[in-house]
């Protein structure tokens, strides 16, 4: 079954190529498309194109296939097109004539970009429940571990005294802004592009109104030509924010391989958290940590990889946008599997103490002791010098007293006010708007 289907075959060959993986890929889509065929057939009869007993029987229908989509039951059946062809042609089959006028005012494009939308802004918030379980882990562990103190580098080469305290509690402030960036997503996809049909809007008198707050949008792409520009721009600027939430992790997969290398020797993982070699019986390998990595690097070409698909499109539909759904629809697991499995790792993740007893840490403190110098009066060019004569003449005994107080660093680390940051961006993505109105959808 096709929805535009005129009674003209189409060619085998032509026919699977221009479906795709569309089948597979729409079963992602499959209960969010069926919320967006309540929310329009809502409408319908609001505006006099159904009548209420019409209604009612869609509604009973659909929230019937829901439950199916909700318990992974829904296919899309050989020969079908793609799940609205599906959600259709179940209506039909149930309802006769009933089932047909549920595409009234509608397109596959618009019916694309609210499915896109609903499934995007709810994958968003899995992804920021998930994060935010990340980030009260690594400041848990800034808290425990902030009087260790570790060697901090610049250029691979030993620099100043850092602390696991200021290590753990960076990646949680990163994922802060990761999820600034996340929000400002969130804003541009929980926008209704219901209504715009094939991207010039419709000779009904659609209630766009209704249906932006029948499911729970806190606006609309008002334009019509524009929401259907917004096709692959959405995509893209979610990408943007996978992409740094996957820097952020992708860095700290690399610090934790390193520090857990012998000749760092800073952190550990419980055997069982490591895999082993077939051929050399002491490695304890962090596999766990180079697929965070690798995975997390993938997912930092996805905006790159929308831009490509889109950048040289005029506005209107193209059939080019099809394959966006390929990278970005999976995507969301993939971020989602690294956070959590990142996170257990984290939470098991062991710190080695007196790292910095080592000989071959002593020069991290001479910035101390250049600061030491300042403070009993020498000027700071010259406790420069003096120290690094020192140094040179092998002369230097660090004194390995350090008394970082200002905000941010060893000694105050300001959790509390990282903290704080975090609460305020969960607290702006008001998903309990767009709760509320699918359970009443669902009701």
């Amino acid at each position: 079954m096709k929805l535009w289907d005129k009674g003209i075959s189409v060619n085998k060959l032509i026919e699977e190529f221009t479906v795709g993986q569309d089948r597979e890929l729409d079963l992602y889509l499959a209960k969010f498309d069926i919320l967006g065929s309540m929310a329009h057939t809502k409408m319908l009869q609001s505006i006099g194109l159904l009548e209420q007993d019409e209604l009612d029987q869609l509604l009973q229908e659909m929230k019937a296939i829901y439950q199916l989509a909700e318990n992974g039951e829904f296919t899309i059946e050989e020969g079908v097109e793609d799940v609205h062809s599906q959600v259709e042609a179940l209506l039909t089959q149930k309802l006769g004539d009933v089932g047909k006028k549920i595409h009234s005012g509608r397109s596959r494009n618009d019916q694309v970009l609210l499915d896109l939308k609903l499934y995007a802004r709810d994958e968003i918030r899995q992804l920021v429940e998930a994060s935010q379980e990340l980030f009260a882990t690594l400041i848990a562990k800034a808290d425990k571990h902030k009087e260790q103190l570790m060697p901090g580098y610049t250029h691979l080469q030993v620099a100043m005294p850092s602390s696991f305290g200021l290590w753990f509690s960076a990646y949680a402030e990163s994922l802060v802004d990761d999820l600034t960036l996340l929000q400002a997503a969130f804003k541009i996809t929980n926008q209704n592009p219901l209504g715009s049909a094939a991207g010039y809007g419709s000779s009904f008198p659609l209630n766009r109104e209704l249906t932006t707050e029948l499911l729970g949008f806190d606006s609309m792409n008002y334009n019509v030509v524009y929401a259907q520009m917004g096709r692959g721009k959405m995509e893209k600027t979610v990408a943007f924010a996978i992409s740094s939430i996957a820097a952020t992790l992708s860095k700290l997969a690399f610090d934790t391989c390193l520090f857990m290398s012998q000749n760092f020797g800073f952190i550990g993982l419980p055997d069982e958290l490591t895999t082993g070699s077939s051929i050399m019986p002491h490695k304890k390998n962090p596999d766990v940590f180079e697929l965070i990595r690798s995975h997390c690097n993938k997912l930092q070409a996805l905006p790159n990889q929308i831009t490509l698909m889109t950048n040289n499109l005029p506005s209107g539909y193209f059939r080019d946008l099809q394959i966006i759904k390929e990278v970005f629809l999976p995507a969301f697991q993939e971020l989602m599997s690294c956070i959590k499995i990142a996170n257990f790792a984290i939470s098991e993740m062991t710190i080695k103490e007196n790292i910095l007893e080592d000989n071959r840490y002593q020069y991290l403190f001479s910035v101390e002791d250049v600061n030491r110098l300042v403070q009993e009066g020498t000027p700071f060019r010259d406790a420069y010098i003096q120290i690094g004569k020192q140094i040179q003449q092998g002369e230097y005994t660090p004194t390995k007293q350090v008394a970082h107080t200002h905000a941010g660093s060893i000694g105050n680390l300001c959790l509390p006010e990282i903290q704080q940051k975090m609460e305020q961006i969960i607290n702006s993505f008001n998903f309990k708007k767009m709760d509320l109105a699918i359970k009443k959808l669902l009701k």
